[in-house]
């Protein structure tokens, strides 16, 4: 695949993982993408993880068409694209890798060696002459590993972004891009959003007509689209308004009371209603949807003298990714002493920014009259905001 004149795309797509990072399922695979350069002198942009290196090198070898490469430009450390570090420079000892002090750092760490004599240590704004196309290396730290920066290529306006604007699936997925690039988002990158919004500043005052990420497609049309998307995702604003229902149920009386709550929602007129149960659901998908809607219901079960386990993983979830700026209803359960919402509101309070809502719902065992008015006096308070 060319990605401009003299780009040549050598990644590999990964259909045999079942959890990206050993947590995120990834039903229609994962892309690790790297890029050749072709110049007077020759760039090869990243690598692929360790169960592809062979075939990397193999297309690697094609792209270059019997020349060797003069750098291996390394931007992420995260071994789904260093893994190949080592077998590269021992393929090709004359190249250079150029990468940042940190990166370097994690090599030793990695493979017990910098790479010293072979090693090119960039900042920002350095750049590097291939001929007639010039690499500016742009500092992108925490975005999402501390050692990132992305490259621009201003002869063909291309940027190539590391891990960001990247998306779960492989490149041969039938899949839009905007939901699962908002799921790898807002759980790889998503605690990280003041990072995001430092280097989003940097891209725009680039001319960039081409986003070459390592995960995902090459992005070459409506760049606005995808860049307005990180700037809303990175501002944790609201993308759409809505109300998740997030809910775990043992018995099924608080699942009843989140069908009920879901159906009054709808028939006020709630322009969004989504209901995930978080003991059966992906919690990814759960998370990245808390992050997309603007209201979100907690329901859950008294456990233990807290709540569901399941429930508090997703909590965690939220409060590692840094959830904040939206408004937060709580329902619980709890057949002789409800101490749910006691336990959730406990750590939701550390959150930033969220705004609670008077009518909460309190249900002893099973729904009664006065639980079903408590949930319609809550589906009246929510709607109410849209």
């Amino acid at each position: 695949m060319q990605i401009a004149d003299g780009i040549v795309y050598v990644g590999v797509d990964d259909h045999e993982l079942d959890l990206f990072e050993g947590q995120y399922i990834v039903p229609n695979g994962m892309a690790y993408n790297s890029y050749v350069i072709l110049d007077e002198k020759v760039a090869v942009m990243d690598g692929v993880d360790q169960n592809f290196v062979d075939e990397w090198l193999g297309k690697v070898e094609v792209a270059l068409g019997g020349r060797t490469p003069d750098y291996f430009v390394v931007q992420h450390m995260e071994p789904d694209h260093s893994a190949g570090i080592t077998a590269f420079m021992d393929k090709y000892p004359e190249a250079v890798i150029v990468a940042t002090v940190g990166a370097f750092n994690m090599m030793q760490n990695y493979f017990g060696t910098k790479f010293q004599g072979r090693n090119m240590v960039v900042k920002e704004g350095q750049t590097l002459s291939l001929g007639a196309k010039e690499l500016t290396f742009i500092m992108a730290p925490n975005v999402h590993w501390p050692e990132v920066m992305f490259t621009y290529d201003a002869a063909d306006k291309v940027l190539f972004s590391a891990d960001a604007f990247g998306k779960f699936g492989a490149l041969d997925a039938d899949e839009g891009w905007d939901c699962e690039a908002r799921r790898y988002y807002f759980g790889i990158v998503g605690k990280f959003g003041k990072n995001v919004q430092a280097v989003l500043k940097k891209v725009a005052k680039l001319d960039v007509e081409v986003i070459c990420p390592l995960h995902g497609p090459i992005l070459s049309e409506d760049l606005g689209h995808y860049i307005g998307l990180y700037q809303t995702w990175s501002a944790y604003e609201v993308e759409t308004q809505g109300v998740v229902i997030a809910y775990t149920s043992v018995y099924g009386h608080t699942k009843a009371a989140v069908e009920l709550l879901a159906e009054k929602l709808k028939e006020k007129g709630c322009p969004r209603v989504v209901v995930t149960d978080l003991a059966r659901d992906d919690q990814a998908e759960a998370v990245e949807d808390a992050f997309r809607h603007n209201i979100l219901v907690l329901a859950t079960t008294t456990y233990c003298g807290g709540f569901f386990p399941t429930m508090h993983e997703f909590i965690s979830h939220l409060e590692d990714h840094d959830y904040q700026k939206r408004t937060i209803a709580f329902v619980e359960n709890g057949s002789w002493m409800p101490a749910a919402t006691k336990g959730m509101k406990a750590i939701t309070d550390t959150f930033t920014g969220i705004e609670y809502v008077e009518n909460n719902v309190t249900i002893r065992g099973a729904l009664n009259d006065a639980s079903r008015a408590q949930i319609d006096a809550l589906a009246a308070e929510l709607a109410a905001k849209f």
